[in-house]
């Protein structure tokens, strides 16, 4: 495998920050250097709230779970305070949808129930015309399906808005 030769060599943002430019594949699993990946969603990605269901839901239905909950996790970490449990729990139901995806459903579990909970507390009222119902109802499928020990070759897409 090949690695940067030292530290210094490692790869870095322009204000000195380290960060991991090795390719990745199409579940965000690193590759290794020098092989081609799938394009990564900037580390400085700023959307708007509505920007980011449209790309999001645009990753999900082209089978980028894990880039879905990048561009999740860059709202969560910029929005207002009072929706950054709404952008996690997107982010987590999104990585939970990759982790059945590359095979780990106890990891997949643990990130959709997690995610779940954290989107129900915006049921009342919906922000940004987010299906909260519909995004807990598939949540639940995939859970029951999960536990069920049955294989799910091909889980379900999530709807994130309402028709």
């Amino acid at each position: 495998m090949d690695y940067p030769e030292s530290m210094s060599d490692r790869d870095r943002t322009p204000d000195g920050k380290p960060q991991n430019a090795r390719p990745r594949d199409a579940l965000g699993r690193p590759l290794p250097y020098g092989e081609e990946g799938v394009e990564r969603v900037p580390d400085d990605l700023e959307l708007d709230p509505d920007e980011a269901v449209t790309e999001g839901q645009r990753l999900l239905d082209h089978g980028y779970p894990f880039h879905a909950h990048e561009v999740f996790e860059s709202v969560w970490k910029t929005g207002p305070p009072e929706e950054r449990p709404l952008w996690q729990g997107l982010a987590q139901l999104s990585v939970g949808l990759t982790h059945l995806l590359r095979g780990n459903p106890k990891g997949a579990l643990s990130l959709l129930r997690q995610g779940q909970a954290r989107i129900r507390h915006f049921e009342d009222v919906p922000p940004h015309g987010l299906d909260i119902d519909g995004l807990s109802a598939w949540a639940d499928h995939l859970i029951t399906e999960i536990e069920s020990g049955a294989p799910i070759p091909e889980p379900p897409t999530p709807r994130l808005r309402l028709p």
